[in-house]
């Protein structure tokens, strides 16, 4: 399929559904609540990291967090480890316990203390040599949990190890891009270094339009279909991920229909 034909339908999708309005029900819609990018980048971290399972339940449990720290930015920062097991011990959602959750708070709350941002950790570990962030993403992961002292990785897995750490890039996607959609916030990191965050929608889509013959949806994947939305959109090659996984997820927004638009 022409690079051209694809971009004019990605770009007649991206005119028509990247509002704010088609964002319910997604964690992003936290994110709006947060006007300062202190706050919105923790929030973005926390939501991302717990968006797996239904999205019912993931807003819930999301929403569970954020009331017990109002300011999310001076609560961290200030927190001790003690505190944040009293505040959140009971926690649990699915495969994460309190435990796991207190793990990341600790070490979000260190990092703010050494580097005062997210941000300004995130791009300590980012080179203007590499390609993609999957360099940077690792080192975050690293200095994020040595510093919390934490054993699993599941909230923020570590790319090094191969999975498509589909809700990490998701996180760089609404921190880094901004548009009627995505907030942004962060201003150091290219979008033409993000990668796409591959999940079962994006990955059935990218097969049919022949982007990857690969078998799973991980890393080596979602690298090389980055790489072809890199060919539409080279500056940034994650535009149209927000509108092509609306389709699937939203009960208005059916995947045969987006199929029908590339006549697939």
């Amino acid at each position: 399929m022409q690079v051209k034909y694809l971009r004019d339908i990605l770009e007649q999708i991206y005119a028509r559904y990247n509002r704010p309005d088609f964002v319910h029900p997604d964690p992003l819609e936290f994110l709006y609540n947060y006007p300062n990018p202190l706050d919105r980048e923790i929030v973005g971290l926390i939501a991302s990291s717990l968006a797996y399972g239904r999205v019912t339940q993931i807003l819930k449990a999301i929403l569970s967090v954020l009331v017990r720290m109002p300011a999310p930015f001076h609560f961290l920062r200030g927190a001790s480890r003690s505190e944040l097991s009293d505040t959140f011990g009971d926690f649990r959602y699915r495969f994460t316990s309190g435990r796991d959750l207190v793990r990341l708070l600790h070490g979000i709350g260190r990092a703010l203390e050494e580097f005062g941002s997210l941000e300004a950790c995130f791009c300590s570990g980012l080179s203007s040599r590499d390609e993609t962030v999957i360099p940077a993403l690792s080192r975050f992961v690293l200095r994020l949990y040595p510093l919390s002292g934490g054993k699993s990785r599941f909230l923020l897995p570590d790319p090094r190890n191969g999975s498509a750490c589909k809700r990490a890039f998701l996180f760089l996607r609404w921190m880094v891009r901004k548009d009627l959609v995505d907030p942004g916030g962060w201003h150091c990191v290219p979008p033409s270094k993000l990668l796409i965050p591959l999940d079962t929608h994006m990955f059935y889509i990218s097969r049919r339009l022949g982007f990857t013959d690969r078998g799973q949806p991980d890393l080596k994947s979602a690298i090389e279909i980055t790489r072809r939305f890199r060919e539409i959109s080279p500056g940034d090659p994650v535009k149209y991920d927000f509108v092509i996984t609306r389709f699937g997820i939203r009960p208005d927004m059916d995947l045969s229909k987006l199929i029908f638009l590339f006549h697939l």
